[in-house]
């Protein structure tokens, strides 16, 4: 078997509401996505974020190593050593993601069983909302998390920090009041605050149950987290931006965060992060792993939270979760013929060849931005 091409597919969709965190809105939502195809009639589908220059890699840098060769056999040798510090991770991710898929269909095992097979038949998901622009999370988030938990959620996570927090913390102190015990409520701050400004938060989501605080400072060097971490019970999490295991391991020696969240499109794919995963249990770290663009991604990581292992001794305790994207995003189930069912509030861990993918070709077709000519 050998790869015949390799191609990429630029897909936009125009929202109708401007959305994003704290202090970015998007008027579009974009997603790079890739193939692979062999000279069998196999395909291989991975996806990253678009940032300038990863699609031009794509197709000008790691679609020539590959053309030819079998993907049963490619391993990492289609990088080039020497050039690994100008390498494009987010490129990487991609190609990675559909390698993994091309080589679970042609073994005819899911990429969970490629590295032993997996620990948990049914993963964690937690829904993941965002700010729409000019409305207030006193008119937003009392609704939206009583819709969430209607559609079968455990485990609901809010953007916070574009408010005063004067404003935010009494209608998240009521939101959690509202929600079911046992229903947990995250908070994901993108960068909003200072430091003293995220230790008063942080002290005050402590009082109201919050599970997690997600990245409540600028993420650039991560600045001020080992302080933020050591003087809050609350856990801190935060990485999804890191595109290195350096990078994930100087945050870890720094005791920066009390939960990792590496993201396989952004770091390297599926082997770096079960890499980055190991190194943060050897430092008592816990991975859940960041999960955001679409579908591909989405199924890639539910493979991975079914293979990282518990973080404690006692099963169920601090069990991986899958982040779910449930705003305005056709990237996500809009792209797969059948939407994944949400069963007591977890993903069923798919066992059918590579990622298990049903993708909606049309779909992604009607999606697609035309090269220019």
């Amino acid at each position: 078997m050998k790869i015949t091409s390799v191609e990429t597919f630029l897909l936009q969709h125009k929202l109708s509401h401007p959305t994003g965190p704290a202090s970015s809105f998007n008027e579009f939502r974009r997603n790079l996505l890739v193939r692979l195809t062999t000279d069998t009639g196999l395909t291989g589908w991975g996806e990253t974020v678009p940032m300038a220059g990863t699609r031009e890699t794509i197709d000008a840098v790691y679609a020539p190593a590959l053309v030819g060769r079998d993907p049963r056999d490619v391993g990492n040798s289609w990088r080039t050593r020497w050039l690994a510090p100008f390498e494009n991770r987010l490129a990487i991710g991609a190609i990675d993601l559909a390698l993994h898929d091309l080589i679970g269909q042609a073994l005819g095992v899911p990429v969970h069983q490629l590295y032993g097979g997996a620990r948990r038949r049914r993963v964690p998901v937690y829904a993941s909302g965002a700010y729409r622009k000019d409305v207030h999370p006193a008119d937003a988030w009392p609704a939206e998390t009583k819709e969430f938990v209607a559609r079968g959620f455990r485990a609901i996570k809010l953007k916070i920090g574009r408010y005063d927090p004067r404003e935010e913390l009494p209608v998240l102190a009521a939101v959690r009041a509202a929600l079911p015990a046992d229903v947990k409520l995250l908070v994901d701050g993108w960068g909003s605050y200072t430091l003293s400004t995220a230790l008063m938060v942080g002290r005050e989501l402590e009082k109201i149950g919050i599970t997690f605080f997600e990245e409540p400072m600028p993420q650039f060097g991560y600045r001020g987290y080992p302080e933020l971490t050591a003087q809050l019970d609350l856990p801190v999490a935060g990485g999804e931006m890191l595109l290195h295991r350096q990078a994930f391991k100087e945050l870890l020696d720094r005791r920066a965060v009390d939960i990792i969240q590496p993201d396989a499109s952004l770091c390297g794919g599926i082997r770096e992060l079960l890499f980055i995963a190991e190194l943060a249990e050897l430092y008592g770290v816990q991975c859940i792993p960041h999960s955001w663009n679409g579908a591909i991604l989405n199924a890639a990581t539910i493979h991975l939270a079914a293979l990282l292992p518990e973080p404690t001794l006692m099963p169920g305790v601090g069990t991986p979760m899958v982040e779910f994207d449930v705003t305005e995003n056709p990237f996500m189930s809009g792209l797969l013929r059948a939407p994944l069912p949400l069963v007591d509030g977890c993903f069923e861990v798919s066992d059918a060849p590579g990622l298990g993918l049903d993708l909606d070709l049309d779909a992604i077709r009607a999606l697609e931005v035309p090269r220019p000519r």
